[in-house]
Parts: structure tokens; sequence; C-alpha cells
């Protein structure tokens, strides 16, 4: 029988994932996950709204071209945050405390450090995007006030995003959930009072909102650095072990071999988006609106997934460092039946609730609302299929696999998904372009499934070596790769 839930040092929020009841540790890990998603989701509806409001349409787009840059920075981060991750959660999993402090200390001095360079140069070179961008003239100036302060503001949320997903490698999942509020607070309460000069502040207009976002990671940085230090949790770095953040060699190739390619999964994905703008603004300003408005859904609607694959991607780290490969295949199915239920749950409310929900975007008479609702019924259900690919390539990832991943995913956005769009599109009209969704969606969970069930990932060492294990699991019975979990 499983042990119950243990927690680390009895600290709230460090749990040990590589020990008890796995469906029960997934959903407790998972649901913070998700919450803090749903609050990062709802800070940037809210900026919106107060730009919108107080600034106008101009603003907005200028906003908009500023945000592509944004992602694609984010792109990167996540990949060497998430390659750090793997290593946290396979260190965490072996009690080597030291090797998952050195990972992360090496991933922060890499990130700052990156980070620092391309914000000087983005705020330099600022101009020079835009124009490349091809914004609009009237968004130009708009555009460049807000660009140079979110340049600014780079490191501190790199950092911060760096730090809450180290947290979760060590099964900690509720702290960057409370630290993410506290960042959603400053910044919805301060981007009215810096926009338009409330009080004693002044009046900043665009820049106001970007210089909301700056304070608000900075607060919160600087409060969970000091919260990490004040509760002694797993990932701190004190004395001696501030060198750590000088990056070493050989974690620095590793960080960079592995998450390159996490990071140009996002590559794709916007590359792909971005040709599917191009085919759907070809089929007039409606069909635009709608497929707006439908993109608004879908950020809600694959929260569970992203949160579920997160989840289980630190809980198959943790049990590939221990040798508990046998769990690892539980996790596996655990992910993929809260996938089903979770996801599916929320496709369901969002096909039921189509009239109530796009109402709130755009008013009930508009020739916009039938097309967003054909969209999202022919569309929006293949993000179940989604969720299983995140879950497959959570737990594919969580030892080190990440070429096949990435191939997987380009093979589905290009020759899959945009080639059914493109060869359909003279035949059914702009239907080829919904189907395009699930069809490619449903590429991608297929072949993740095959490499699962039959691909080499297995094989891969751990990431880090064992030089600093403190404490080997008494789990560790198989060397990994010589029991293979089967789907």
């Amino acid at each position: 029988m499983d042990e119950p839930i243990t927690q680390v040092h009895g600290r709230a929020g460090q749990r040990d994932l590589t020990k008890g009841p796995i469906g029960s540790a997934l959903l407790m890990f998972a649901l913070p996950t998700l919450a803090s998603n749903v609050l990062q989701s709802l800070n940037g509806s809210i900026n919106t709204i107060w730009v919108g409001r107080f600034l106008g349409e101009g603003a907005l787009a200028a906003t908009s071209n500023a945000n592509i840059i944004m992602f694609l920075m984010f792109g990167a981060v996540f990949g060497f945050g998430m390659a750090a991750t793997i290593i946290v959660g396979q260190s965490w999993g072996r009690r080597d405390v030291e090797a998952a402090r050195r990972a992360f200390g090496s991933a922060i001095g890499l990130v700052l450090a990156g980070s620092v360079i391309v914000g000087t140069l983005g705020w330099i070179f600022a101009p020079e995007i835009l124009v490349v961008l091809a914004t609009p003239p009237d968004a130009f100036e708009p555009a460049l006030d807000y660009l140079r302060v979110i340049f600014l503001a780079l490191p501190p949320s790199m950092l911060l995003v760096l730090m809450f997903m180290g947290l979760r490698g060590t099964g900690d999942s509720v702290t960057p959930l409370w630290f993410m509020g506290l960042a959603v607070l400053v910044d919805a309460v301060m981007n009215p009072l810096l926009i338009a000069g409330i009080g004693p502040f002044p009046r900043m207009g665009i820049a106001g909102s970007a210089t909301a976002t700056l304070i608000a990671n900075i607060v919160a940085l600087g409060a969970l650095v000091a919260w990490i230090a004040w509760r002694d949790l797993p990932l701190r770095l004190k004395g001696a072990e501030i060198r750590y953040i000088l990056p070493e060699r050989e974690l620095v190739r590793t960080i960079v071999g592995k998450g390159v390619p996490i990071g140009a999964q996002m590559l794709v994905l916007s590359v792909s988006a971005l040709a599917m703008v191009g085919l759907v603004n070809r089929s007039g300003i409606d069909t635009v609106a709608a497929y707006g408005i439908v993109q608004q859904l879908w950020g809600y609607v694959q929260m569970p997934a992203m949160a579920i694959g997160a989840a289980v991607s630190a809980m198959a780290a943790q049990n590939i460092g221990a040798g508990r490969w046998d769990r690892v295949a539980r996790i596996t199915r655990a992910g993929l039946i809260y996938n089903i239920l979770i996801t599916g749950a929320t496709v369901a409310l969002v096909l039921l609730f189509d009239t109530v929900i796009i109402g709130l975007f755009i008013p009930g008479g508009s020739p916009v609302v039938p097309i967003a609702q054909h969209i999202n019924l022919l569309a929006t259900w293949g993000f179940i299929m989604f969720g299983a690919t995140m879950v497959l390539f959570g737990v594919i990832r969580a030892n080190g696999a990440v070429w096949g991943p990435l191939l997987i995913m380009t093979v589905a956005m290009f020759p899959v998904r945009l080639g059914v769009a493109y060869a359909l599109l003279p035949l059914i009209g702009s239907d080829a372009l919904w189907w395009s969704f699930p069809v490619g969606s449903g590429a991608n969970a297929l072949l993740a499934a095959l490499y699962y069930r039959f691909g080499r990932w297995r094989e891969g060492g751990l990431l880090v070596p064992e030089e600093h294990c403190e404490e080997r699991s008494h789990a560790d019975i198989e060397p990994a790769g010589t029991l293979k979990p089967a789907v």
C-alpha cells in the first residue's frame, strides 16, 4: 500500500513526490499551478481593460506589438527553466539537495546574464524592432514607450518565472501561487494609478502600464527571495552557496542543450499561429473578430492541460531521479485520466454555454457571434487531445528527452495542421481552418503516444552526476531505462 503523502522537513508545500498515492498528489500539485495560470491570464485581461479604457485603441495596438516580443522572450526562459526544473526534480528525487541547488544557481546566473544583455539591447534597438514588426504609425510612439519599460522589466520577470519553475521541481506548487497572486495584485492596483496619474503618482500613460508590471515583478521577486531564505526552502542559496550563481560549464551545457529544443517548441507554436492568422485574415473582418474571441476562450481551455502537464513532469522527474520507474508509468496514466476529466469538463462548459461566454466579448446581435460559435464547435474539443500530448511530453522530457517532442510538434503543426488547412481551404472554405486544429492535435497526440511507447527516451541517463548525493532513495532499485513503463 502507498504511504501517505509526505511533506519534506515539515515545510508547507514541499512534498516528496516519490512516495504516497499518485492520484491525489498529482491533483494537489496541479490545482495550485492551474490557479497560478488563471491569475496570470486574468492579470493580462485586467491590464488590457485599463489600457483600453484610459488610452484607447491605439494604445491597445501598441501593447499587442510589444507583447509579441515578450512572448518570444518567455519562450526562451521557459526552455531554460524547464531544463533546470528537470535537473532539480531528478536531484530532489535522489535526495541530492546540493545538486538541486547547484543546478538552480546556474540557471539563475544564466537567465540573469541573458536577460540583462537582451534587456539592454532591446532598450537600444526598440525602434528598429518595431519597424521590423511593421507597427502602425499611430501606435509607434506609445509602443516604443511601452516596449522600453518592458525591456527594463525583463530581468525580474524572467527570474520570477524561473524561481516558480524551480520550486515546482521540488514538489512545491503552492508557494508560486501565493507570489503570483502578489504580483497580480500589485500590477492590477498600480496600472490605473500610473496610467492616469491618480493621487501622488505621475501620469505616465501607456508607459505607466509597463511600469506597473516592472514594480509588481520587483516586489514579488524580492518577497519570494526573502520567503525562501526565511523558510529555509530547499533551493535557498546562502553563504558559500551564493557562488552557485556563477554558471558552471557542465550545468550550463546541459541546461542550454536541453532548454533550446524546449524553447524551440514555443517558436514552432508562434510561427504556426502567425501562419494561421494569415489564413484567417483572408476570410473577412467578421471571421477575424470571431477567431480572436475564440482564441481568448482557448487560452482558458488549455490551462488545465498545461497545469497537469507541469505536475506530471515534476512528479516524473523526481521518480526518475529515485529510480521509481514503476511509479512513472502510473503517473502517466493518472495524468491522462485527469486530463480527460478536467479538460473534458472545461471543453463541455465552453460548448454548452458558448452563447453566454461569447456574449461577454461582443453584443448578442452581432454577425460575429454565430461564426465564433461555429469555430468553437468544430475546434475546441481538440484540446482534450492537446492535453494528452502535454502529459506524455511532460513525462518524456522528465528524463531529458527533448528532441523527440520538438520533432513531433513540428510535424503536427506544419505538414499536418497547416497542410490540412491549405489543402482543404479551396474545398470547404474557412471550415478547413477550424478542422485543422483537432486534426493537428490528434496527430500530435498519436505521435507522442507512439514515441512514449516505442521511443528510446527511457535510455537517457540522469542529467546530473551522483557525486554530491547526500542520501540515496531506498527506492532506487532500477537503473534508469531498465524497467520500461507501458502505456
